[in-house]
């Protein structure tokens, strides 16, 4: 569609590109914080945290070496582009991880790292892109630690505060549910900017607390970030595409190819290497992280910031940028899947699948009532309702079975594909959700075998 395509529509506008390309990043880092599931990344929050601020640290400079000594650029554009390259990217992460069955350690550990290492990234690139001399490490170690704590305190508050709102105040509509939790952690972002910390921080923070605090309408609500998700990823490669000249990126191949092998048999593994080696991960998930280093669209937009700053030679940073992501996704995204199971990484078709629960509100008679799918692989399959067990002020009031509804007798057979409608008191809400779950994956033995009830139903 571009200026050398069969559209030959002419577009340059990079501040344009940038600012439409942070807004799609702050839905891309909701989104993900969203479908982030705490019990997977509670464990790995340390080994994440140390990735995305240390490890970044390690692979910029390893990078920025690389792209000085080997393929001659000045010092500030080589760490221009390891600052750029040497973060994975949000969406890249999110969009294949959740395809792959790997080890929840593995899985919570690349999610949060991504989710984190973006807020560091852009202030790196920012203090690297602007006229004058760079600030002292100590003064950048001091920026970053500031602007990193604003916007996880403001990203949790919000967080907190939006989803004891929507849990307590009954919408008008069940659409309205969807909106207000993207409204809410774009809130974050705002917030966390206009206080000068990282708004990209507040959001995933924020959603990351809204996606774990079992929200009415829940379903829904990840259907409609979901959809926004891909709707700002083909927005933001629409306008790369556009901004990118092809004809210009001929002597850019070669440094580009050569900055992404030092930043992906070298950077980026030394990192991992170094940074997870007090949390004693065995070399096989080192393996697979240092190969999951996804690269997308955000360092694409990162590198509109030297352009808009007028960073010299600032369109050549963003045409190596541009060709180092295009070739490295593609031969890391396809082969992820293949290198997992050479390692043995897979989990495999062990874990029965998790029940989707949707719950509304009945605001006048203090309940809730929760509706409830059984998928294929679900350990519900064959159980009675009386074996479910359900708490007191709790009961299964419908079956909705190949179409056709009934009300279900104590002896009833579920069966996968079944619907089921719970209604729960306020009270017991939590518990029978608990429980369903605890059955889903155990079956009507869940709670002597190992599926404890009180189980976290992200674990």
């Amino acid at each position: 569609m571009g200026q050398d395509g069969i559209g030959g529509i002419q577009f340059d506008n990079a501040g344009l590109t940038q600012v439409i390309g942070y807004a799609a990043l702050v839905v891309i880092l909701a989104e993900g914080g969203l479908g982030t599931k705490w019990g997977e990344i509670r464990p790995a929050l340390p080994a994440a945290s140390t990735l995305a601020l240390a490890g970044v640290a390690v692979s910029v400079g390893v990078t920025a070496a690389g792209a000085h000594y080997l393929t001659g650029l000045e010092w500030r554009q080589a760490l221009i582009i390891g600052a750029v390259v040497s973060s994975t990217d949000a969406a890249a992460v999110f969009s294949v991880l959740r395809r792959i069955p790997l080890p929840a350690r593995v899985t919570g550990t690349l999610e949060a790292e991504s989710g984190f290492n973006d807020a560091p990234v852009v202030i790196l690139v920012v203090a690297f892109s602007t006229a004058g001399p760079v600030d002292h490490w100590y003064v950048l170690l001091g920026e970053i630690a500031l602007e990193l704590a604003i916007g996880a305190a403001i990203g949790l508050a919000v967080g907190w505060l939006g989803a004891w709102g929507l849990r307590h105040v009954a919408l008008p509509a069940s659409g309205l549910y969807p909106i207000a939790v993207m409204a809410i952690a774009v809130m974050a972002y705002a917030a966390g900017a206009l206080a000068h910390g990282s708004g990209f921080l507040g959001v995933y923070l924020a959603a990351m607390v809204l996606g774990n605090a079992k929200l009415p309408h829940w379903p829904a609500t990840r259907g409609f970030a979901d959809g926004l998700g891909w709707i700002a990823q083909i927005g933001m490669f629409v306008l790369l595409g556009l901004l990118v000249t092809p004809h210009e990126l001929g002597d850019d191949i070669v440094p580009a190819l050569v900055i992404g092998l030092v930043l992906t048999m070298v950077a980026r593994p030394l990192s991992v290497v170094l940074c997870l080696l007090p949390f004693r991960v065995p070399w096989q998930e080192q393996t697979l992280m240092s190969w999951a280093g996804l690269r997308g669209a955000v360092p694409i937009i990162l590198a509109t910031i030297p352009m808009v700053e007028g960073v010299e030679a600032s369109r050549r940073i963003f045409n190596i940028v541009f060709v180092l992501v295009v070739v490295y996704t593609l031969v890391q995204g396809p082969t992820l899947p293949w290198l997992a199971r050479k390692l043995h990484l897979g989990r495999g078709a062990e874990a029965a699948a998790d029940l989707g629960i949707e719950s509304a509100p009945l605001e006048r008679l203090r309940g809730h009532l929760l509706s409830v799918v059984i998928p294929e692989g679900s350990r519900m399959h064959g159980v009675e309702i009386n074996e479910l067990r359900l708490p007191p002020g709790a009961a299964v009031t419908l079956v909705v079975r190949a179409g056709e509804s009934f009300v279900p007798l104590p002896t009833t057979v579920l069966q996968r594909g079944d619907e089921l409608l719970v209604v729960a008191t306020d009270p017991v809400r939590d518990a029978a959700e608990r429980r369903l779950l605890a059955v889903g994956r155990g079956g009507k033995l869940a709670g002597w075998l190992g599926v404890n009830d009180a189980e976290d139903n992200h674990r």
